[in-house]
């Protein structure tokens, strides 16, 4: 979940070049999350529930000091836990990516003292950003990851971290993640994670997920620029264009229903007592604040910018279709006068009356020997004149 904003924008020149783009992972995940959700219903609280796709744990533990660096993956969850418990002078980061193990699930309930329910908003998979302070001055936050794929939708996983007095336990249902920036400051030489408390490294995580909100909205900032180029400049624009134009929509406001309970968590951890939360720490906290309403302003003028480009693409619609009855009512007026001058001429008033009288004003010029050449030359002359009348006007050209 790490794509660069120039990669995203390629993509989504590739992908907005093509025929109109299928959505098969998003509606995937969302027919999961519609299941998951069914079977939630009138089961007791607390009970856990593992969707049929979840991938199989793997387990993941970063052991740290000031001088001292321990980063391994496990095969065994017994295995893990006997080193945590062999040294509680170190600080330790529990990474589990993947749910598919409700034994393993259980165990870590009991050895990390989780309550039914929190482990339940784990699993849910869907649970809005929050923070849960439990009874032991322990935290609970739930943070949205978010990218802006290839498929030109939005794309959320749920991270979900619990703190401790030297550990913090981290829960995800994909292997990859935005949070390899913190993993390098933990293996770089020196860090303030290694130095400070672990709900600092909490802080860590949470800062790295609002700051890829940046490059989410960007990419979704460079799509909106490609769609108005493609209005303003092809000379034929199908209402596949309008249907891209709508999902973007869609996608920049459940953007910011991510990024808005992200605001709330960050404002309800700086309400939090110093004997919980401390002085050094909502410092660091009040800067992920300025992020988080940053980026509802980035999700604001964005949601803005797609309502104008509906509106462009409805007046450049309005304009062409202009354009065309320009050109039709142009054909239909050089052809009214000379629609007139034949049908004129298609009465057929007889010069000659039945009874061999002379009708002198019945269409004489049908019997001059230069009539029909004449009348053509009439009706050039016509067609002339109103073609450089219409020119003078500009409504032959796009002045």
């Amino acid at each position: 979940m790490e794509p660069t904003s120039s990669q995203s924008t390629a993509n989504l020149d590739l992908a907005s070049d093509g025929p109109e783009t299928e959505h098969p992972n998003g509606v995937a995940d969302r027919t999961a999350t519609r299941l998951a959700r069914e079977q939630a219903i009138g089961q007791r609280p607390g009970t856990l529930t593992i969707r049929p796709d979840a991938l199989t744990p793997r387990l993941f533990m970063i052991s740290y000091t000031n001088d001292f660096f321990l980063e391994k993956e496990y095969s065994s969850y017994a295995e893990l836990i006997q080193y945590f418990r062999a040294n509680p002078t170190l600080k330790h980061w529990i990474d589990v990516r993947g749910y598919n193990d409700l034994d393993l699930l259980q165990h870590m309930m009991a050895d990390f003292a989780i309550h039914p329910l929190l482990m339940e908003d784990v699993l849910s998979d869907y649970q809005r950003a929050k923070v849960d302070i439990l009874e032991d001055g322990r935290l609970f936050l739930v943070s949205r990851m978010t990218e802006f794929t290839s498929l030109l939708e939005i794309d959320d996983d749920q991270l979900s971290i619990f703190t401790g007095p030297n550990y913090i336990l981290s829960f995800q249902d994909d292997y990859d993640d935005c949070l390899e920036a913190v993993r390098n400051r933990l293996r770089s030489g020196f860090s303030q994670i290694k130095a400070r408390s672990s709900l600092y490294l909490a802080y860590a995580l949470t800062d790295v997920v609002l700051d890829h909100y940046y490059p989410t909205m960007a990419a979704i900032g460079d799509y909106i620029e490609t769609l108005e180029h493609r209005i303003l400049t092809e000379r034929r624009v199908d209402r596949r264009l309008l249907n891209r134009i709508l999902h973007v929509k869609k996608d920049i406001i459940r953007f910011r229903r991510l990024v808005y309970p992200e605001r709330e968590k960050i404002a309800e951890i700086l309400r939090q007592p110093d004997d919980v939360i401390p002085d050094d720490i909502k410092l660091f906290f009040r800067d992920c604040y300025d992020h988080a309403i940053q980026s509802l302003d980035l999700a604001e003028s964005y949601r803005e910018s797609v309502t104008s480009l509906v509106d462009l693409f409805m007046s450049d619609q309005s304009n062409r279709m202009n354009e065309v009855m320009k050109v039709l009512t142009i054909i239909s007026s050089i052809f009214i006068p000379l629609s007139f001058v034949v049908g004129l001429y298609g009465m057929n008033f007889q010069r000659q009356a039945p009874d061999g009288s002379i009708n002198h004003l019945n269409m004489p010029e049908l019997y001059e020997p230069w009539g029909y050449p004449v009348l053509l030359g009439v009706l050039g002359f016509i067609v002339t004149g109103q073609l450089i009348y219409f020119y003078r006007k500009g409504w032959l050209t796009n002045r």
